[in-house]
């Protein structure tokens, strides 16, 4: 028994302290996340869904709008790269989230008060607010472990970690996000501060168990000659080819989810009406919680364990081409479905842990820099441009018999998505071997 649990969670004794801590640092975040999400999406759309919102003479409706905002998620996301940047060459570790935490406490305090009689600017912002969160403290979470453990630690221990945050998607979306009605906004910013306060507490308790090392990990790319904070992480990544393989798996996975989203979206308005739509809605996104859940206890640990990270990032690609293929055959409801079980059930389980563990053999500054660029403005300037492909999309495709096809759109990205994970896998194990 004792052989075949190890087989998917292989912890040893020592490790167990700090992997439960980051668990539960994981596990809190993305139930912020999720407390947050209903939050400012529900206001901004409540706010703008009787008049619109003019811009320029222009009037967008509520949806429209909130796609103005997610494209100006991309400038915010740049702020917080400098920021993240400037503080990471003085801060590390825990340093960070404390400092990270303290701002969004104060955040989450003057929200309260806010968003009682709230205006375009409150609204805006705390828009924005919301999805700030999600970055930086996702963010910091990985750096910090990712500067923690060993690669070969890491191999084990992602799989109990990044559990954490599948548990936390699946209590937020089952329990916070269903009962989000039940306290008042500003009650629920109280919440959110109170579990960031836990935060930067589990985040004490972990750095205690962390041994500080001294000598520095090898690095992926040469150090990049004194700049301002602004492009130092982007010259990071486009000095290292293998950074660079980060950033289109990455880039191309915010592509291919996004056409797949507007497949799964369509779909659904094509076969069904009325209540059946949410209600059809709400299955597939529980049936994809409990997958992202059973494949992170049960496959992560142990492909990454026993095949390496190169497998295990050949996963999702893998497993989103076999949904693509089956809806370009079969365009049925069910096959349209589970097209997001595929994306969502495997991206935030075994895909993140893979992808996160590619910086571990790798400098603090690449740790830190470069992968705030790359999680912070590469992935929302990503995001931004599938936003405007969907706006595309919504035009070139107006039956089933059209939207079946974009799947060859999709299995094309998906070959140079393959390509970038293949190359990430082999130089991984490369900087593993150059460690050990």
């Amino acid at each position: 028994m004792k052989k075949t649990l190890q087989a998917f969670l292989d912890v040893r004794r020592d490790e167990l302290p700090l992997a439960l801590l980051m668990f539960a640092y994981f596990f809190l975040v993305i139930t912020t996340f999720w407390i947050l999400k209903p939050l400012k999406k529900g206001l901004f759309i409540e706010f703008y869904d009787q008049g619109g919102f003019d811009l320029l003479g222009l009037a967008f409706s509520a949806p429209q709008a909130e796609l103005l905002a997610k494209i100006l998620n991309m400038v915010v996301a740049f702020a917080a790269v400098v920021v993240f940047t400037q503080l990471s060459h003085k801060l590390r570790r825990q340093q960070l989230t404390f400092v990270f935490a303290g701002f969004f406490i104060t955040c989450c305090v003057l929200f309260s008060r806010w968003l009682i009689t709230p205006g375009d600017l409150g609204i805006w912002s705390f828009y924005l607010f919301g999805d700030l969160y999600s970055t930086l403290m996702v963010a910091t979470f990985f750096s910090f472990l990712n500067d923690s453990v060993t690669p070969d630690a890491a191999k084990r221990l992602y799989g109990l970690i990044g559990l954490g945050g599948v548990c936390g998607g699946v209590f937020g979306t089952s329990v916070v996000s269903a009962n989000v009605s039940l306290l008042s906004d500003s009650a629920w910013l109280w919440v959110c501060s109170g579990i960031t306060g836990l935060i930067a507490a589990v985040a004490w308790g972990a750095g205690r168990q962390v041994t500080p090392t001294e000598t520095p990990m090898p690095s992926a790319a040469p150090a990049p000659r004194s700049g301002n904070a602004a492009t130092e992480g982007a010259r990071l990544v486009f000095s290292s080819r293998y950074l660079l393989s980060i950033v289109a798996i990455v880039g191309l996975y915010e592509v291919i989810s996004t056409i797949i989203d507007f497949q799964f979206t369509f779909t659904v308005a094509h076969y069904l009406d009325g209540p059946e739509i949410g209600r059809h809605f709400a299955l597939v996104f529980t049936i994809t919680n409990w997958v992202s859940l059973f494949v992170q206890l049960f496959l992560t640990g142990f492909i990454m364990t026993r095949f390496g990270v190169a497998v295990a990032l050949l996963v999702l690609p893998f497993v989103i081409t076999m949904g693509s293929t089956a809806f370009l055959v079969f365009p049925l409801l069910w096959v349209g479905s589970m097209l997001s079980t595929a994306d969502n059930g495997f991206s935030y389980s075994i895909n993140q842990s893979a992808k996160e563990a590619l910086y571990v053999p790798t400098s603090d500054a690449e740790k830190y820099r470069a992968k705030a660029f790359i999680d912070m403005f590469v992935q929302r300037f990503a995001k931004a441009i599938a936003v405007l492909i969907s706006l595309g999309i919504t035009f070139a495709v107006t039956d089933m018999s059209s939207l079946r096809y974009l799947s060859l759109v999709t299995l094309a990205l998906l070959v140079v998505w393959i390509v970038a994970a293949r190359y990430a896998g082999r130089q991984f194990a490369n900087l593993e071997q150059s460690k050990d």
